[in-house]
């Protein structure tokens, strides 16, 4: 085998859905990876053929890993605290768990604030589903590069001076613009499933995750965004979760 067809383990572990990266640099520390049978040695290198095993305590450290669904409010940010504003992960409190207390899709613990990291964004200015996650494989699958988890938003938009029956005197055209059409940094965007939820509300379905992404689009054919929500990641609703309350991902819930 070519020494071209070779990469660094971690990464290879990342590529078969392991773990994240960083995972793999603590499981191979901690000697809960074997390659071909032989124990692992930190930033080695593998090829397509090798065999690469896990132990079961990383298994089971795994399934400790908690993810955080979040009706995240206006006024917060989405990952690190800035200009003045707090991180939405400051809400992942006992008394904000959605229903209080043990049940179904209550959580028995609460996960600490700093030990989530948030899995795509949503803007100060918006609200809607938010992840927070523990386990870098949702964040992978969420925000990687190679993702295409659909993520559904609903839009309340004004064109001109105009914030009623938006849909009558929007143009045509336009639309098909927000569909597919667009560039946002000089790259095209994907193609993306956009249509009238009610005369003053556009729904987006989106592969991608651009900074203000919906707004800017809309910018470009000429709407001013009054409200943004975002009501789906994958398989996983918003639902009914109250306004500022989060709960964990069921066990039966898929992105």
């Amino acid at each position: 085998m070519p020494d071209s067809d070779a990469i660094r383990l971690n990464k290879r572990m990342t590529e078969l859905g392991l773990c994240s990266r960083r995972e793999a640099d603590a499981w191979i520390e901690r000697g809960w990876v074997r390659v071909n049978g032989q124990p692992a040695v930190l930033g080695s290198k593998v090829v397509p053929a090798d065999r690469i095993t896990v132990s079961e305590a990383a298994r089971q450290a795994q399934q400790g890993l908690m993810t955080v669904l979040l009706h995240k409010p206006i006024g917060y940010v989405s990952g690190q605290a800035e200009d003045g504003y707090e991180p939405a992960a400051v809400l992942i409190t006992p008394d904000r768990c959605w229903p209080v207390g043990p049940g179904p899709r209550g959580a028995r613990r609460t996960p600490a604030p700093r030990s989530l990291a948030p899995a795509g964004r949503l803007d100060i200015d918006s609200t809607g589903l938010l992840v927070l996650t523990q386990d870098g494989r949702v964040a992978r699958q969420l925000i990687g590069e190679d993702s295409s988890v659909e993520k559904e938003y609903l839009v309340r938009v004004r064109f001109g001076a105009h914030d009623q029956e938006v849909s009558a005197r929007f143009p045509a055209d336009r639309l098909r613009l927000l569909r597919h059409g667009l560039a946002l940094d000089g790259k095209p965007l994907r193609p993306a499933h956009v249509d009238w939820q009610n005369p003053e509300q556009l729904r987006f379905v989106l592969r991608e995750g651009k900074k203000r992404q919906i707004r800017r689009m809309c910018e470009l054919v000429g709407l001013e965004v009054t409200g943004l929500k975002r009501v789906r990641v994958g398989g996983v609703l918003l639902g009914q979760l109250p306004l500022g309350q989060w709960r964990l991902l069921g066990p039966g819930e898929r992105f």
